[in-house]
């Protein structure tokens, strides 16, 4: 397959880019804003015009969450207009469209870990443009994979693995909320599965949505803890509720996703949080 990756500087991107030789069937393209204005509907249409793709995997978002609420227009360009722009060249040129969104398309105060088709109740600016991505590709594209994740980290980028990682290291005492739960996920995992998962898709509809996570779930606490043990920082981590730490966006404060769909259809053991924490430590030494 000729595919192309769009956002190849972020986290995702980078995984995919650094497992990529081991997929010698696959040629790939991998883009970012240097290379490829997403927003831009005429340099996407002469881009387009001279390559040809049987997958396009979006990996590009506006994922700052707090900054969102200030920068709304530029949240809503990135997240929706310019998947809009995406999900139709794909459609023009039959290419498979794979989009990453967020469990953030949720409001967070559900009992239970979110179905697919649970209703969608975004509380923040990021949400709220994430799901109209979502939206636009329902209505513009001809086969499509929308796979939401949470909690994404990486040996590239910036995350919450590496911003505690640095904090524990220069402070040694840390305040982190407890009331807030969801499911890790190793972008590396992650990108290996996308790509596992691509060659062997056939769209039973207009498009599906999947969810994935790594196994197990936890809460930022939590996921600080076992960072700093694992790493082996001495840290007194404290845990601390949400009105206590407040933060500019509204967050979910329970985004569990359920794995079961994408598990069964592709045949997918989802590694457990801690053992993919332990495997992206290694690679940041």
């Amino acid at each position: 397959m000729n595919i192309l990756i769009t956002g190849a500087n972020g986290q995702l991107g980078s995984e995919i880019r650094e497992i990529s030789p081991l997929y010698k069937d696959h040629h790939f393209t991998f883009t970012d804003i240097p290379e490829l204005d997403l927003t831009n509907y005429n340099s996407l249409g002469n881009f387009f015009s001279k390559n040809k793709f049987d997958c396009i995997i979006n990996c590009a978002a506006y994922t700052a969450v707090d900054k969102a609420e200030e920068e709304s227009e530029k949240a809503f360009m990135v997240n929706a207009t310019a998947v809009k722009y995406l999900a139709e060249y794909a459609s023009k040129s039959k290419a498979l469209f794979v989009h990453i969104s967020t469990d953030y398309v949720f409001d967070g105060m559900y009992y239970k870990p979110y179905d697919e088709d649970e209703l969608t109740n975004p509380k923040c600016v990021y949400g709220k443009s994430k799901l109209d991505g979502e939206v636009e590709i329902m209505f513009n594209s001809d086969k499509a994979i929308i796979i939401r994740t949470s909690w994404l980290y990486s040996s590239f980028g910036n995350n919450f693995v590496k911003t505690i990682l640095n904090a524990a290291k220069s402070k040694g005492a840390l305040n982190v909320v407890y009331d807030q739960i969801g499911g890790p996920t190793y972008a590396r995992d992650l990108a290996k599965d996308i790509l596992d998962v691509v060659p062997v898709y056939k769209a039973k509809s207009k498009f599906e949505v999947y969810h994935y996570s790594n196994e197990g779930v936890c809460s930022w606490y939590d996921f600080a803890k076992e960072i700093t043990e694992l790493a082996g920082i001495p840290c007194t981590i404290t845990p601390v509720e949400s009105k206590d730490y407040p933060q500019v966006a509204v967050r979910p404060f329970y985004s569990v996703l359920n794995k079961a769909k994408i598990k069964k259809q592709f045949n997918l053991t989802l590694p457990y949080w801690k053992d993919s924490l332990k495997e992206c430590l290694k690679h940041l030494k």
